[in-house]
């Protein structure tokens, strides 16, 4: 009894230390959007769709825990954190090694999200002169590592994080 207690509560926290994890992470490249003012190109803007479907999927995750449901639903849902973090990592791998020029980056790479203008009277100036960045183009490296490869690094520790409490099997 006292080991399958120690299971439920490795998977519970393994479900709120990945769903912390990446709202963290998400909202740490909003901050540097929003706040910090750096325009994300095409690929940073997908690197945050795992996120964005994840999260929900950890939620769900930590209240099945929570509520005593059956352990698989945590484990599912846990498991499908993991596949969806992998598949973050290996987006921000390809932003990474176009960034490095490993690999070309897709036609989309000049589009990205404009800047807001504030003034309505010159709107169409200010579409005509904004250009968003390249995915060519770190915009900001950090010992050595853009936004781009930092990304790698905490999608492959969410998703052991996530497939840790996903493995976690009542005794």
């Amino acid at each position: 009894m006292a080991n399958t207690v120690s299971v439920e509560k490795n998977r519970s926290a393994s479900a709120i230390l990945v769903t912390v994890g990446m709202i963290f992470t998400v909202g740490s490249a909003l901050g540097f959007q929003h706040i910090g003012g750096y325009t994300p190109c095409a690929l940073c803007l997908l690197q945050r769709d795992p996120y964005y479907y994840a999260i929900p999927v950890g939620i769900l995750a930590i209240a099945a825990s929570l509520f005593k449901l059956p352990a698989w639903i945590t484990r599912a849902a846990l498991a499908l954190v993991g596949i969806a973090m992998l598949i973050g990592a290996g987006l921000a791998v390809y932003h990474s090694g176009v960034e490095w020029g490993f690999w070309p980056g897709p036609i989309t790479c000049s589009t990205g999200a404009p800047s807001v203008t504030t003034n309505a009277g010159n709107l169409l100036g200010d579409l005509n002169a904004i250009k968003p960045p390249s995915c060519n183009d770190a915009a900001l490296r950090v010992l050595g590592l853009s936004f781009a490869g930092w990304n790698v690094i905490a999608s492959v520790v969410l998703a052991a994080i996530a497939f840790f409490g996903a493995s976690r099997k009542n005794a």
